[in-house]
């Protein structure tokens, strides 16, 4: 008992030598090491607030001013990283095999979200579409709200967010409306009325309407000519985030518009015709053979 406590106590004092040596030999070189990553970090997020700010100034996109920000922050950490290695006697040689290494075996396992932020890198440089643009794409439409590198996060005015990957953006259609989404809506009056009557007093319903700018003035017309009816076609940019509570209020300013002004808005009608020549002559035929 008491050798095996001896052997411990050998052991112990073997690595508390260690220690201490280690400590002596390479004290000054780990404190270096760490005053050179902390001064580092500093200038880092330094770089990358003066290089986000420099690109505002320019007027880059938010996307892409905040990826070239994050992008210098991360060579600036790899510089500094590689001067503390160096610092402590630690050569990245080995180190960058290893890494070569096992990034070939990661990149496999994790092919789908390497895709996605390789469409990421693609969506930020040639941008298709910023933040705030209002998008259609794989069956779902949204006011881009922020795009990162491996998704993108699209919203909507009930405030419902949809993330897509990106690697389902790149390569498809892309329906890019900007900040505002297309309304088309039709209202039929009767043929008895001046379909140029109705298609001004439309018109100037919808005149002040919120968000309707001078460049996207709303567009009146007539779609078609219906069973019942003039059919006047009417195409009306809303903004995304307000778009169903101005698409109901741009509705019924129409139909208060055209109410007040007495022009009639037809409902369907089916008119039904009985022959009764036919009923006669069909009933004598059949009551013949009876006789």
């Amino acid at each position: 008992m008491d050798e095996k406590l001896g052997q411990e106590l050998a052991h112990a004092q073997e690595i508390y030598k260690m220690v201490v040596e280690f400590f002596v030999n390479y004290s000054f070189q780990i404190l270096g090491a760490l005053l050179i990553f902390m001064i580092g970090l500093l200038v880092a997020r330094k770089v990358s607030a003066v290089i986000f700010n420099l690109c505002q100034k320019k007027e880059l996109d938010i996307t892409l001013s905040r990826f070239i920000a994050s992008a210098s922050k991360i060579v600036v950490m790899v510089l500094v990283g590689i001067i503390a290695l160096g610092k402590i006697g630690i050569s990245i040689t080995p180190f960058l095999a290893a890494v070569g290494a096992l990034s070939l075996g990661a990149g496999l396992a994790v092919q789908g979200l390497l895709s996605n932020y390789g469409a990421g890198l693609n969506i930020i440089m040639t941008r298709p579409f910023v933040v705030g643009d209002t998008i259609s794409v794989q069956g779902v439409s949204g006011q881009v709200k922020e795009v990162q590198l491996a998704f993108t996060v699209l919203t909507n005015e009930d405030g419902v967010q949809i993330t897509i990957p990106n690697r389902h953006i790149v390569g498809e259609i892309i329906h890019n409306s900007f900040e505002y989404t297309l309304a088309e809506l039709s209202i039929g009056i009767a043929y008895s009325e001046d379909p140029d009557q109705a298609i001004r007093l439309i018109s100037n319903s919808l005149s002040d309407l919120e968000g309707v700018t001078d460049d996207k003035r709303p567009q009146v017309g007539i779609e078609n000519f219906g069973d019942h009816g003039v059919n006047i076609g009417i195409r009306l940019w809303l903004p995304t985030q307000q778009y169903f509570g101005l698409l109901y209020e741009a509705n019924q300013r129409i139909y208060a518009a055209l109410k007040t002004n007495d022009v009639v808005i037809p409902f369907p009608q089916q008119e039904v015709r009985i022959l009764n020549e036919s009923i006669k002559t069909s009933g004598s035929g059949s009551g013949s053979p009876n006789s």
